[in-house]
């Protein structure tokens, strides 16, 4: 439905999918679960900790194939740390730890990935501020055509398959 109402590449290596807290492991598990669709993935202060199970990704990679994803995290020094009621330290639930974990781990299994850890809280602020750098990072080698009649690379709209059909300007 989307594919005939936007331009929508069938190529997953021009799909992206990203999010904030939870939903940052929703769109890492979608691009890692389904690489034949997302191989970009945004993730902003993202919650794998031991919240149903999202601490596992580390061992998870570890033990897979390696999945043609290239990813971006960033995170706070101060997001939520796992220190409980009374003051009981749960690594499994240190948001920052967590983020920490799986990038090394993406590292040391020769991904594609890049991150900015801030000193901010469980928010979105540091995220939204490098939101451009994400992207620019994320893209960095997508084709640049600066051929004044390639429609299809200004095309958001409507699927290039319709762009140019008789009847229609390229602003409709």
């Amino acid at each position: 439905m989307l594919c005939k109402e936007y331009n929508i590449s069938p190529d997953p290596e021009q799909r992206g999918i990203g999010g904030a807290s939870s939903g940052a492991i929703a769109a890492f598990s979608v691009a890692w679960e389904r690489p034949d669709q997302f191989r970009k993935v945004i993730s902003m202060v993202g919650s794998f900790v031991n919240l149903r199970g999202g601490d596992v990704y580390p061992e998870r990679v570890l033990a897979s194939e390696k999945k043609p994803i290239r990813a971006f995290f960033q995170d706070g020094r101060n997001d939520n740390r796992g220190t409980r009621k009374g003051g009981d330290y749960d690594p499994r639930r240190d948001w920052f730890l967590q983020n920490v974990r799986l990038v090394e781990t993406l590292t040391k299994k020769g991904y594609d990935v890049n991150y900015v850890w801030g000193i901010g809280l469980h928010g979105q602020k540091q995220g939204g501020a490098i939101f451009p750098d994400i992207m620019r990072w994320l893209w960095r080698d997508h084709p640049l055509s600066a051929d004044v009649k390639d429609n299809a690379e200004r095309a958001f709209n409507r699927p290039t398959a319709q762009i140019g059909e008789p009847g229609k300007k390229q602003d409709e």
